[in-house]
């Protein structure tokens, strides 16, 4: 799979990158066959365009970062920074001719301290990995994209992910205390702390967070860590319409419970996990509720929680007694995303937040937007932060229902910030919600945004043509 010098394209420019990259990397770590590089060249977003990639770097040093950094400042060659390629935004899609600068083997863990509680990694670390490796030391990192066995922690700073914990634990953001960042000229600076506190000056550690890899390159994190908490018990609550279970939600959130998960399905994406694993929910059901609980004494709180639920008109409410069965009814949750892309084979996934008072006008207009276009849109949201993920079922090979498709999630994300919220909870902007951002923070927000990038990056070379 690796390609010699002499097999690489020979015209003058990439002859002449390709002999400066390898002057100080090894040539495993340079790719330039186009059948292995076009694999490189896409993250999992629908509608998103990707250029060529003149090389892939895949780099296992902070130093080698550093080299390929100088070059492409020198020749003034885009670089795309990715990790695993799971995103759903394009935010790691080659442009043409850039050098794809995958951090997959940058994957060491290289130190946990539980007297600090922190853990030090390199971004091609996987989040599940991590996960795993500080349990082992009665430690937890709370951050669980969905996507958490494949995903890396340099991916999820990128796009400042979240997960079904958020409710409880927060965000990426809120677990990352400094960093080591090559910038665009190959230069390394560290920002932030390994200390609890700490404010000295202003906060770039957050600026790097969520920035997509147009800022700098992150090649060493310090996170923060928590005590391992209890084994979480799982509830789930049946409801005849949607507005019940944001009603629900909202009695719970005001009610001052903290829920380790909360979770809701609408009926689209019941029937959809039904027809997919045969799982036996009933057709019935309009809205499904998961809450969790991870407390000293989770039982209570799950009673506490189901006769709010009750109230909101719950039909059925099932509280699960041990760790199985609480496995066993998140086996839907975790099955809706793959039984919605079976429905018609192609997905575009949204993740529209709003407040959680809003959480029910939002349903009922997807709803509304599904029906206009007469398409499947099935929402599975992190209800209790208001993150939802409207998604849009349809055949990429019938022109009309793409075209739909594409209207319908633009629909939802107008629909979205009229209620006051955001267009991306998680999944960050990448190519596919710049002209959604613009509109978001206005004329002055947008302004000082590429300020801050033409700082950072004067030259335009860190993946150039996404976020702005």
């Amino acid at each position: 799979m690796i390609m010699s010098r002499i097999e690489a394209p020979r015209d003058e420019v990439t002859g002449n990158l390709l002999d400066r990259l390898l002057a100080r990397l090894p040539a495993e770590a340079v790719l330039t066959d186009p059948d292995v590089t076009v694999s490189y060249a896409n993250d999992m977003a629908s509608f998103c365009e990707a250029g060529t990639p003149a090389a892939v770097v895949l780099p296992r040093t902070v130093e080698e970062v550093q080299h390929v950094m100088r070059i492409a400042t020198e020749l003034r060659v885009p670089v795309v920074p990715q990790g695993a390629r799971t995103g759903l935004s394009g935010g790691a899609n080659a442009s043409e001719g850039c050098i794809v600068l995958s951090l997959t083997k940058m994957d060491r863990i290289l130190e946990i301290n539980p007297v600090d509680r922190i853990a030090v990694v390199e971004p091609g670390v996987i989040n599940a990995t991590l996960s795993r490796a500080v349990n082992e030391h009665g430690l937890y990192y709370p951050p669980d994209p969905s996507s958490w066995e494949m995903c890396t922690i340099g991916g999820n700073i990128g796009t400042a992910s979240g997960g079904l914990c958020c409710v409880k634990y927060g965000v990426t953001a809120e677990y990352v205390l400094g960093l080591d960042v090559v910038l665009a000229d190959g230069r390394l600076m560290s920002t932030g702390r390994r200390t609890a506190k700490g404010v000295a000056g202003y906060d770039l550690t957050r600026l790097f967070v969520g920035s997509e890899g147009s800022l700098g390159i992150v090649v060493r994190a310090v996170l923060a860590l928590k005590p391992q908490p209890p084994q979480q018990l799982v509830l789930a609550a049946e409801f005849a319409s949607a507005a019940a279970a944001c009603d629900a939600v909202c009695r719970i959130m005001e009610g001052g419970h903290v829920p380790s998960l909360l979770e809701l399905m609408d009926r689209t994406t019941v029937k959809a996990v039904n027809a997919l694993a045969n799982m036996g929910l009933p057709e019935t059901t309009e809205a499904l509720l998961l809450a969790g609980f991870d407390t000293t004494d989770p039982a209570a709180d799950l009673a506490a929680l189901g006769a709010l639920c009750e109230a909101a008109g719950a039909t059925q409410v099932v509280p699960a007694d041990d760790l199985a069965e609480s496995e066993l009814l998140l086996q839907a949750r975790r099955l809706s995303l793959t039984a919605l892309e079976a429905v018609r084979g192609v997905t575009m996934i949204d993740d529209v937040c709003v407040p959680r008072s809003r959480l029910g006008d939002l349903i009922e207009g997807v709803e509304r937007i599904a029906e206009k276009h007469q398409l499947t849109i099935g929402v599975v949201a992190h209800a209790g932060d208001g993150n939802t993920h409207p998604t849009v079922c349809f055949d990429a090979g019938d022109a009309d229902e793409s075209r739909r498709a594409r209207e319908s999630f633009d629909e939802i994300m107008a629909l979205g910030l009229e209620l006051g919220g955001t267009i991306t909870g998680e999944h960050g902007v990448g190519i596919l919600k710049k002209e959604w951002l613009a509109r978001e923070i206005g004329p002055v927000g947008l302004e000082m945004q590429r300020a801050i990038k033409t700082a950072f990056d004067p030259l335009g070379i860190l993946n150039p043509g996404k976020v702005f």
